[in-house]
């Protein structure tokens, strides 16, 4: 919790102006969102491209917040706290910055094009039956998002995992001297992003920014199944483990076997040692979070037979949720995002289900040049998966013809979700299983709640 005379602190030269209250003041938590604030919490007037926050200020103070940072003088009711700074976003980085540094917390940084929120989320309930775990909260893993997560540390906490994201070339790196991460995880080097940033060389430079900044006592933890991932070894001044399932990985997966929609098995191999293991979490991103989780153990120096007792026993969250469908159907929530490789991991574990098997596939965003193949190489994949295949959006009609070219008969295109979902009621039965995934702009979370069984 940071108090008023914190911020102060914090801010430091920054500080144009501020007003306390008379006694001291707490807040138990920082939000950007006036729709968030409550009781206490001190309300961050960001600058957006829609939007201002300090239009917002009374709507957050009405929601009980007793703070405000904000750049421009604005009137707040007595006994709420008032700072004011040149720039609302410096100054909440540094903010985050000066609070990390008083925390004497391990720091573990995650990135990758693919899988760093499932990657995340097993790291941390790993660690987290041995350590008091403060990790990301959802994604918020960017510019705005990662000083949020840091600004929640306690005392209390012992480690932090900390989801990393970019756009840009520099981006991690700022992220990190925010942040300070002891051990880097890089899961993967995909053409995410591909639109902003180029090419596949720069979305690695931008990856590798992690490791680049890691200690020399550090651990990078690097897929060493994905050669862009890999070479980053020699770009660190860290130590590395290399994780995965190929021979040259420190930290290996052998014998592996998906077990359905619930579980994946697999042997876990480290310096001779090997472990049998299943884990709660479905299919490859199972297993690579899995793994990955499993180094990050090893770094904290346990022995393998506890590593694999902690992953036998993790639960971690995940974005691809399993829910009651129309008709008696089972729905495959994996709407959060998507890109190819995320929909091909998805297509294989759907592939493993039960029954007649439906994929609703809708665009992939920002692939720049590899828009046409991306989505050209999910469509083929699909056609050897599915039964059915409905597509939304206009790219969704590449995904469409490629099935179709691929010896699929029953694809659908349709232009919105609405469309699809009028199809798909009158055209699922009990004991379909039925997968949903596009990028969040196409809003396939929308028609999984008009799915849902009533």
């Amino acid at each position: 919790m940071l108090t008023g005379q914190d911020i102060v602190e914090g801010l430091g030269p920054s500080l144009r102006a501020h007003r306390l209250p008379a006694g001291r003041c707490v807040f138990p938590r920082v939000v950007v969102d006036s729709r968030e604030a409550g009781p206490g919490d001190l309300f961050v007037a960001l600058r957006g491209e829609h939007h201002d926050g300090h239009d917002f200020i009374p709507d957050a103070v009405a929601r009980g917040a007793a703070g405000v940072l904000a750049s421009r003088a604005v009137a707040v009711p007595e006994g709420v706290a008032f700072f004011q700074v040149p720039d609302v976003l410096s100054a909440l980085q540094g903010l985050a910055r000066w609070w990390r540094a008083r925390h004497d917390v391990r720091v573990v940084g995650i990135t990758g094009s693919v899988g760093k929120t499932g990657t995340k989320e097993f790291v941390a309930a790993v660690l987290g039956q041995r350590f008091r775990v403060l990790k990301s909260p959802g994604n918020r893993n960017n510019e705005i998002g990662l000083p949020l997560a840091l600004l929640s540390l306690t005392p209390e906490h012992q480690r932090a995992v900390l989801e990393m994201g970019m756009y840009a070339l520099g981006e991690i790196s700022a992220l990190c001297r925010m942040a300070r991460p002891a051990v880097g995880v890089v899961t993967s080097v995909r053409p995410v992003h591909l639109e902003r940033l180029g090419t596949l060389d720069a979305i690695a430079r931008a990856k590798q920014e992690l490791p680049q900044s890691l200690p020399p006592d550090g651990w990078a933890v690097l897929n060493g199944d994905d050669a862009l991932v890999a070479s980053m070894a020699l770009r660190t001044p860290a130590r590395v483990l290399l994780y995965g399932t190929g021979p040259e990985c420190d930290v290996r997966g052998t014998d592996v076997e998906l077990a359905g929609l619930e579980a994946v098995r697999f042997t876990l191999h480290y310096r001779g040692a090997r472990e049998s293991v299943e884990v709660r979490q479905p299919g490859r991103p199972g297993l690579y979070g899995a793994l990955a989780a499993a180094a990050v153990a090893l770094t904290e120096g346990l022995p393998l037979t506890e590593v694999a007792a902690l992953l036998r026993a993790a639960r971690p969250e995940g974005r691809l949720r399993l829910v009651a469908g129309v008709h008696g159907s089972t729905l495959l929530d994996d709407t959060y995002n998507a890109s190819p490789d995320s929909v091909l991991a998805a297509l294989e574990l759907l592939e493993q289900a039960p029954g007649r098997k439906i994929a609703v596939l809708g665009d992939m965003l920002e692939l720049g040049s590899e828009e046409r193949r991306g989505h050209e190489t999910v469509g083929r994949r699909a056609a050897g998966v599915v039964d059915w295949l409905v597509t939304v959006g206009p790219r969704g009609r590449i995904i469409a013809e490629a099935a179709r070219a691929a010896g699929l008969r029953r694809v659908s295109v349709c232009e919105t979700g609405d469309e699809a979902e009028r199809l798909l009621r009158t055209g699922i039965r009990a004991g379909d299983h039925v997968l949903l995934k596009a990028s969040r702009g196409v809003a396939l979370d929308a028609l999984v709640a008009r799915l849902r069984a009533d």
